[in-house]
């Protein structure tokens, strides 16, 4: 892993004096636009007191980066699926609630840095870093100790989840699927991984433990997403619902979804599939640097 220790004049309006940061680029962010990259360096380093860069080359060196930050702030230069690698590894070393977070977006998946209110663009976010305000945020926590930052999706069974999106931010991989299936015959069909068909799942879904939906009703769909603080808002589509028909709503503290085996999206990763998986808000859990005002 390469570290690149820098030096530059303090901002005047950054958080606290001397602020030193530790700017953790990830490698995807390197390979996908090395420019925006290099801005984000170069604002950082002349808006700091102090300014380490590392740069790791896997996600053991990424780890090894923010356990060995110090008393720096670290400040991620990559994508969605970099902050959800974060924010996951801070939340089992049990050192999320007291490391506020930066981010400056870089890369394909950034719908989630924006809908938390990370500017777009390199120059705004790396100011944000050093001019911006902390934002306490609810976090959502799961039985096996995975976080979801966001929005939590099940789609119907065979849809939304299926191979070409499991492969999302990894050209070659498809290239190299398409390339062997092209040269190598086709193998009997009975060799061949069943997909299930699309359709309705059949669910239980409850809210701080009252039932929602149970498993003799179909479901399309089932989406978790952030609500007033310390609550989540879930919206179950039922099977037998029109385009007008109005979807089931629940808001609580404590989502469990459970019954056939299910996969879901949450944040920029694919889970399962899995049986039943309960998830629980943790109000203010996580902080995030955002623009001021």
């Amino acid at each position: 892993m390469a570290e690149v220790a820098t030096s530059a004049r303090h901002s005047a309006t950054s958080w606290s004096a001397p602020e030193q940061l530790l700017v953790v680029v990830d490698p995807v962010a390197r390979r996908t636009d090395g420019e925006s990259v290099r801005i984000a360096k170069d604002v950082l380093s002349a808006g700091a007191a102090g300014t380490k860069v590392c740069l790791p080359d896997g996600p053991e060196e990424f780890a090894r980066a923010l356990r060995r930050r110090g008393s720096r702030r670290p400040v991620l230069v990559g994508d969605d699926r970099a902050l959800v690698r974060a924010v996951s590894l801070l939340h089992r070393q049990r050192e999320l609630a007291a490391c506020v977070l930066s981010l400056v977006p870089v890369g394909g998946a950034l719908s989630l840095a924006r809908s938390l209110g990370v500017p777009a663009s390199a120059v705004a976010a790396a100011r944000a870093v050093l001019d911006g305000v902390e934002r306490r945020m609810d976090l959502l926590v799961d039985d096996s100790d995975g976080v979801v930052l966001g929005t939590l999706r099940i789609p119907p069974l065979g849809t939304g989840l299926g191979r070409e999106e499991s492969g999302a931010g990894r050209p070659w991989l498809r290239t190299c699927q398409s390339l062997v299936r092209t040269l190598v015959p086709a193998r009997p069909s009975r060799l061949v991984t069943a997909v299930p068909d699309a359709g309705p799942s059949q669910l239980r879904v409850e809210v701080d433990g009252e039932m929602l939906v149970d498993l003799h009703q179909p479901v399309d769909s089932v989406q978790v997403s952030p609500a007033p603080p310390g609550r989540a808002r879930v919206e179950v589509r039922p099977a037998s619902a029109g385009s007008g028909s109005s979807a089931l709503l629940a808001e609580g503290r404590t989502v469990t979804v459970s019954g056939a085996h299910f996969r879901y999206r949450a944040d920029a990763v694919i889970s399962g599939p899995v049986r039943t998986r309960t998830w629980e808000v943790r109000e203010a859990a996580w902080g995030l640097t955002v623009p001021a005002g």
